[in-house]
């Protein structure tokens, strides 16, 4: 008993220091993770997509909700928060456990996955599919999402700044053609402005 209680002075700020360290990692976690849908913030997601784009078979994908402004004016704002939430989990489930998802902001996410078998293109549209499906808990909750793309392999060199670049761009056309299906990037120069893009996304969606 003696023993037990002069360790204790050595012992308690120890574990005091575990708790505390354990708690801060929680907080730092959490503070990394979109509060409404639970993925990535920004930059949390910044960090692990270049991670991942070391491998050549990586593909960068960049979504946005179609119509979610006539989502939000029709059932309201938690319908709305209701559909980012399924769409960000359909997401995540679509990239695979080896992949990263992120939420950029507002209706718009990213990701990257590894395209180990070569099948990006029919996963993705599989993807859309998925995605245009009515809210599981909602059913009158429901709306496409433009889906662009790029293979790391086309661009070798480029960053992820720029790869993002090309995958809005493709996503932009998605939208232009009538939401047909995700869009691959096309291969040289990027065209016009990413702000005349999103502005013009806008007013399309």
């Amino acid at each position: 008993m003696n023993t037990l209680a002069a360790l204790l002075p050595a012992v308690l700020p120890v574990l005091g220091w575990a708790v505390h360290a354990r708690w801060l990692h929680g907080r730092l976690t959490t503070a990394r993770r979109d509060p409404l849908t639970g993925l990535w913030t920004r930059d949390a997601f910044t960090r692990r997509a270049r991670r991942l784009l070391r491998d050549p078979r990586a593909v960068v994908v960049l979504a946005d909700v179609d119509h979610f402004k006539q989502i939000n004016d029709t059932h309201g704002h938690a319908a709305g928060d209701v559909l980012l939430a399924t769409v960000a989990a359909r997401l995540a489930h679509g990239t695979g456990p080896g992949g990263v998802v992120g939420r950029l902001g507002g209706d718009e996410f990213a990701a990257v996955l590894i395209d180990r078998d070569g099948t990006a293109a029919d996963r993705l549209h599989t993807l859309a599919r998925v995605l245009a499906r009515p809210v599981d808990t909602a059913p009158d909750i429901h709306t496409t999402v433009s889906l662009g793309w790029v293979r790391v392999v086309d661009h070798l060199g480029e960053d992820l700044s720029t790869l993002l670049r090309r995958a809005d761009e493709a996503m932009y056309a998605a939208k232009r053609s009538g939401r047909t299906g995700p869009r691959r990037a096309r291969i040289g120069r990027l065209l016009g402005s990413v702000a005349g893009r999103r502005a013009g996304r806008r007013g399309a969606a």
